[in-house]
């Protein structure tokens, strides 16, 4: 009887334990929300600038397995969620030389990263936030990536520390890109199809690809909301591959069920059973349900995450890291908009 009652207050005492900070991170998520609607601008940036003004040192805060809990729990269940977006059918509208560009743009600026992180002097898997980051879909990538890097031993160099940061560089140089990348293609005469190629293929932010996109034309947002998707399918792929490289293997007489479960995090099989699902037309009617919980869960888990981060923090990042992230940028900008080019405009 007492084993019962004790198995039955469990979930009771981690709710407790968890209630102080996940309200916390709601109330940010909320007000961050309500600011970026208010000035138009990117959430998840006010939602780490915000959480992370309210950054505690104390390890004993009542808030902090709360905000432990967003930041990994919720955060990856986010990410996992992003898959509702994916349909093959979107892959094969936009025709194989679009998506062989996308590819080649997105491996390329991979590349970039984790060289430019080398010559640098910048730690690998800086190399590798960054050009993820770029190549996917900015903070989210970052965020996703992060999570499945190991560790570092010196707390003031943590790969979750490194992830924030370029979720923030990400976040900023995608807001710029909205602005400044539309006048480009504008300037440059491109065709719809050509503007949708660059803006969906450079710009890090899927909201911010939509708003450059429609403000050139309807045909450009259509395009350009079709490759930013391709782009964020290819998330798993790379998560895979960092998880792959950086997870020890499991035992070799180890159960099958184990041995996938090692191969990469739950998150992103749920990220592929979704993407499938959604292939087969099977979440009629639930793809925005969907989408709304996990823009909610990544805001929840991006507020957790700033609140895990100090401004000093976030001040020392260095200007190796912000030139590397610059490249990044400009090397995807500059892949894509050759092709657009090239294309025919």
């Amino acid at each position: 009887m007492l084993a019962r009652t004790a198995l039955l207050d469990a979930p009771g005492q981690a709710l407790r334990r968890v209630w102080p900070g996940w309200a916390t991170c709601v109330l940010i998520a909320l007000a961050a929300s309500f600011v970026a609607a208010l000035h138009q601008g990117p959430p998840m940036l006010y939602a780490l600038l915000f959480g992370a003004a309210l950054h505690s040192h104390n390890p004993e805060d009542r808030t902090v397995a709360g905000v432990d809990f967003c930041s990994r729990t919720v955060l990856r269940l986010g990410v996992g969620l992003l898959g509702a977006r994916i349909a093959w059918e979107q892959v094969a509208a936009l025709g194989w030389p679009t998506v062989l560009i996308v590819l080649g743009a997105v491996a390329s600026t991979l590349l970039c990263g984790w060289w430019g992180a080398k010559a640098l002097r910048l730690p690998w898997a800086v190399g590798v936030l960054a050009g993820g980051a770029t190549a996917i879909c900015g903070a989210s990538a970052a965020l996703a990536i992060g999570a499945v890097l190991p560790q570092a031993r010196d707390g003031d160099t943590s790969n979750t520390h490194h992830a924030v940061i370029v979720a923030v560089m990400a976040t900023l140089l995608s807001t710029a890109a909205m602005v400044a990348y539309p006048l480009i293609a504008l300037q440059l005469g491109l065709s719809p199809a050509g503007a949708g190629l660059f803006l969906g293929g450079s710009i890090h932010d899927v909201a911010q690809v939509v708003v450059a996109g429609y403000s050139i034309s309807p045909a450009a947002g259509d395009a350009a909301t079709l490759v930013k998707l391709l782009r964020v399918s290819l998330l798993v792929v790379v998560v895979l591959g960092v998880s792959m490289a950086c997870r020890k293997p499991a035992p070799p007489k180890a159960p099958m069920v184990m041995r996938l479960g090692g191969l990469m995090p739950g998150f992103l099989w749920l990220f592929i059973a979704l993407a499938a699902l959604n292939s087969l037309g099977w979440l009629h009617g639930l793809q925005e349900p969907l989408n709304t919980t996990s823009r909610a869960c990544l805001m929840l888990g991006v507020a957790g995450l700033g609140m895990k981060t100090s401004f000093p923090h976030l001040a020392s990042a260095g200007w190796r890291l912000v030139l590397l992230m610059l490249a990044t940028s400009a090397w995807l900008a500059g892949v894509t908009l050759t092709a657009a080019w090239g294309l025919g405009g």
